[in-house]
């Protein structure tokens, strides 16, 4: 199943002895404990003391129909409820479909059905809290990786030493680099920078600051990101596409703890724990000219990699949840997954990782009335996928009637994907200044936090 920890919850409302053993067994196989109930008013004491993550409720019961248990629980406390009979009517079936994590299965039960129920159960029993701290800052995780993460961030953030934080897009740096300083005790502020969205002709003023006068259009003097930072901390996302000139001056601020704002003279004390983060391996980094040697061991002080999802499955439905949870708290609403849609967001390779994987469950959320579907997510993705290459990797299927600022943009990702990231390689082959490409990746980044 790749996923495993905590036993699904499973509660079987049936008087059949035979049913009862075999399901039981069943639920075993699928790392599932399962309690039993032979009655209406047995079912309601085991639902009103505990949550369960299935429960399989017969219709004919000693003390009266089981489908009268569904007005007796909160349906979202117990996860998925299914209704399972071998005499079905159409009356109940109307009854039990009305609620959005109702099942109604007919004897004999399918195997792959059950499979499923049971899979589904394992998958909500790992959204409960862990026995050990699972959280950091923003971020949850049960599994080994994340744990190990977690801990060595609690152990670097109080000391004095620069980090470089390296995985890939989407994986959560800036997130491990606030929590390292939300644990540092220091009490200022937290700034992050993405070097990428700077010109790079801009970059020294923004980093540094400037004094009046020191070039055409500075009006007043102006403090820096550093300066900003003074008794905080400075987070430098994708330094590698900071310019090599300029790496030289970091080193040396880094160094000497001082700085000189563009066009002054005078030297600035600060008192700055600079947190950088990469989505390229650093060394290969350093191979190919993009990071100084020198700068990278001194920002590799010490070293955090961020796992990709796929590298921590066990995961998905916490984060899931996690996010869904967020959501229902900011808009007051009480939404909840479908019951395959845990699992299905478990078999996904999600490439953009834990980013795609939140945009994912905040697509189908505004799509949703009460219950979340993955395939909302995907309708998105099926749109998007009229943009996409055919394979090649050095050509892009633009659909008729795209608007042009779509395919723009469309246009500039990919040549950016195919150039691992290389702005300069991609504003050489677009035709295009740097700067010019700077802008657009300014705009469209503009417009995604206005969305």
């Amino acid at each position: 199943m790749g996923v495993s920890g905590h036993l699904g919850n499973v509660l079987i409302v049936d008087d059949n002895a035979d049913f009862q053993l075999v399901t039981s067994d069943l639920a075993k196989l699928y790392h599932c404990s399962t309690k039993q109930a032979t009655s209406l008013r047995e079912a309601r004491r085991l639902c009103r003391d505990e949550r369960f993550d299935l429960v399989m409720i017969d219709l004919n019961l000693p003390d009266g129909n089981g489908i009268d248990l569904l007005d007796d629980i909160d349906l979202a406390a117990h996860g998925q409820i299914a209704i399972v009979t071998g005499y079905p009517t159409v009356e109940t079936a109307m009854r039990a479909v009305a609620s959005p994590v109702v099942d109604y299965l007919i004897k004999p039960l399918d195997p792959q059905v059950v499979s499923n129920l049971f899979q589904n159960a394992h998958m909500r029993a790992q959204l409960r809290q862990p026995s050990g701290p699972s959280t950091i800052g923003s971020m949850v995780g049960v599994s080994p990786l994340m744990l190990d993460l977690f801990e060595r961030v609690r152990r670097v953030a109080p000391l004095d030493v620069s980090v470089l934080i390296h995985g890939e897009s989407g994986c959560g740096k800036e997130l491990v680099a606030r929590a390292v300083h939300d644990l540092s005790g220091r009490p200022g502020r937290f700034v992050a920078v993405n070097c990428g969205a700077i010109a790079p002709e801009l970059m020294s003023t923004q980093l540094f600051g400037h004094e009046r006068g020191s070039f055409t259009g500075a009006l007043q003097a102006h403090a820096g990101y550093f300066e900003q930072a003074e008794g905080g901390t400075l987070f430098l996302d994708e330094i590698t596409e900071m310019p090599p000139a300029l790496q030289v001056y970091l080193l040396r601020v880094l160094e000497g703890r001082s700085l000189n704002r563009v066009g002054g003279s005078r030297e600035i004390p600060i008192d700055v724990r600079v947190v950088a983060a990469t989505n390229q391996d650093p060394q290969q980094a350093v191979d190919h000219g993009t990071l100084r040697a020198d700068l990278y061991y001194r920002l590799f002080e010490f070293p955090l990699a961020v796992p990709a999802l796929r590298d921590h499955r066990e995961d998905i439905p916490l984060l899931a949840q996690h996010f869904l949870d967020r959501l229902n708290e900011k808009y007051g609403t009480r939404r909840v997954f479908a019951p395959e849609t845990l699992r299905q967001f478990l078999g996904r390779p999600w490439p953009g990782n834990v980013r795609e994987l939140r945009h994912a469950i905040e697509r189908s959320f505004i799509l949703a009335d009460d219950t979340l579907e993955l395939a909302d997510a995907l309708e998105w993705d099926s749109r998007r996928s009229q943009f996409a290459g055919n394979g090649d990797g050095n050509t892009l299927q633009v659909a008729i009637g795209s608007r042009l600022r779509d395919v723009e943009k469309s246009l500039i990702e990919a040549t950016l994907e195919h150039f691992a990231g290389n702005k300069r390689h991609t504003a050489d082959a677009l035709g295009c200044s740097l700067k010019t490409l700077y802008n657009k990746l300014n705009t469209y980044s503009r417009l995604a936090r206005e969305m």
